[in-house]
């Protein structure tokens, strides 16, 4: 995982964990009951929905590069002094 995609995961997760203490800081409250589960769930459904996605992004990177690299094994190549490289 790159530094980029590694940042945008610490902003998510952070903004998850305030949504959570948000939540929680209802449920205490006793009022707004449903507003604090609904936060839950959605939080969990995009925590799902991410990781999903990112197994899958991982797996089709993967099949990529398979298939570049079962396309390259076949190639040799002879530079102009007639070597293989």
């Amino acid at each position: 995982m790159d530094v980029l995609r590694l940042r945008t995961w610490a902003i998510f997760y952070l903004f998850s964990f305030v949504v959570l203490l948000v939540a929680l800081f209802l449920t205490i409250q006793g009022a707004l009951l449903w507003i604090s589960l609904t936060l839950v769930i959605i939080v969990i459904g995009l925590n799902f929905f991410a990781l999903f996605s990112e197994v899958k992004r991982h797996k089709e990177r993967k099949a990529f590069l398979q298939k570049i690299y079962e396309a390259d094994a076949g190639a040799s190549y002879i530079d102009s002094s007639g070597r293989r490289w």
